[in-house]
């Protein structure tokens, strides 16, 4: 059976606050780890006043200890924006307070605009750094020696899963060559999902850490009990994508009739970046995500869901977790 997990960019919605997106995902992750979840990760993004983990490191805390079994990490943290000394220390503080529970994901993107990436003393040409970024923080999670001048405290000596992501097929090659676990952003870049997924698993080299390659797979879930009501759901997203492309990304928006929202040519965008999304009743989403297997072929699944109303969101995962079953 495909493992199942959930990827939660703990969003802020209309008329609520980063307060409340904090609570609401603490007692998603409380379900998620009842129902049978492998992991829950959360995501970087700065200046997006819709998504309120950008401090992700801490919300993985308030997450860890919430919970008891569920494994928590981020999906993830975008190394050009960090020394990865200090990562290794919040990493390392995380599994040091919540010992084989966490997960290190890394991206390469800002997870921002440009504007932003210079207030964070970050330039674009940082992200060239970072294959090396990644043999850094390796090495400061490795056994120290007597010679190593710098050491991660906590940090050295810790076993923490580090994860590549990626919307392309750079970090698919990247993690091959470096024999790490791969995980693909299909549920909002889906062109080249089936290529890095290829060139991962052909390339890919056993290390220490991985000796077989081992894929995970982003997938959009709006599930409910009545088909009509999944699709009401999906249009909170659907608005989220569209005002992103306008340039105005903003709170996650209730849901609304889209016809009279967007153009022909911006619904083809939004459906081309959405194209892996489950929408539907149980029956709709069991058939899909049998579907999404068989194509993809994946060691496990993520799945997230901007859904307004947060008993919606439980109720969408609650219904994806038992047609896995």
């Amino acid at each position: 059976m495909t493992k199942i997990s959930v990827l939660d960019l703990a969003p802020v919605i209309q008329g609520d606050t980063p307060a409340g997106a904090f609570r609401n995902s603490l007692d998603l992750a409380q379900h998620a780890e009842k129902w049978g979840y492998n992991r829950y990760w959360l995501a970087e993004h700065h200046n997006m006043v819709g998504i309120a983990s950008a401090a992700t490191s801490v919300v993985i805390g308030h997450i860890a200890a919430g919970t008891k079994t569920i494994r928590v990490g981020s999906g993830g943290i975008m190394l050009p924006n960090h020394a990865p000394l200090v990562i290794a220390e919040q990493f390392g503080t995380l599994e040091s307070l919540f010992p084989g529970r966490i997960d290190l994901g890394l991206g390469r993107a800002p997870g921002t605009d440009q504007l932003t990436m210079r207030a964070l003393r970050r330039m674009p040409e940082d992200a060239h750094q970072f294959p090396n970024d990644v043999h850094e923080l390796q090495m400061y999670f490795s056994d120290p020696s007597a010679d190593t001048a710098i050491q991660a405290v906590p940090g050295r000596g810790l076993n923490i899963p580090i994860w590549l992501l990626g919307s392309s097929t750079f970090s698919a090659q990247l993690a091959a060559a470096m024999g790490l676990p791969f995980a693909f952003a299909s549920h909002f870049a889906p062109s080249d999902l089936l290529d890095a997924i290829y060139l991962y698993r052909t390339h890919f080299k056993p290390s220490a850490a991985l000796e077989k390659p081992y894929v995970m797979a982003g997938l959009n879930v709006f599930a409910a009990d009545d088909r009509q009501h999944a699709e009401t759901l999906f249009t909170s997203v659907q608005q989220q994508f569209l005002n992103l492309r306008r340039g105005k990304p903003g709170l996650l928006p209730p849901p609304a009739i889209m016809d009279s929202l967007w153009s022909e040519a911006e619904k083809r965008m939004v459906a081309h970046a959405l194209h892996y999304s489950l929408v539907g009743n149980f029956e709709d989403i069991q058939t899909g995500l049998q579907d999404f297997i068989k194509q993809v072929q994946p060691d496990e699944i993520i799945a997230t869901a901007q859904i307004y109303n947060h008993a919606d969101r439980l109720r969408s995962f609650e219904l994806f977790s038992q047609a896995q079953a």
